[in-house]
């Protein structure tokens, strides 16, 4: 398979998923899995955007629900 851009295999994914694409905030996703990264262990990046997935979807929330999270887990990983 060839090398997609980020912006193509959302393009591609965000609708087999049936996720509304203004929920992709990918700038804040990649900055939190970063965070986990480096301020836990690797192996913390998937697993701390997986949760925050599911805890918005859980919550019902939107994009405001997804930015506080993020903030939530970042505080915890800066602790």
């Amino acid at each position: 398979m060839p090398e997609q851009s980020l912006d193509e295999w959302l393009d591609r994914i965000v609708p087999v998923l049936d996720v509304p694409r203004e929920l992709v905030d990918t700038a804040l996703v990649l900055d939190l899995a970063r965070d986990a990264a480096h301020g836990v262990l690797r192996p913390a990046a998937p697993l701390t955007t997986f949760l925050v997935g599911l805890a918005l979807g859980r919550s019902g929330g939107g994009a405001e629900e997804l930015q506080r999270l993020a903030r939530l887990v970042t505080g915890e990983i800066e602790r």
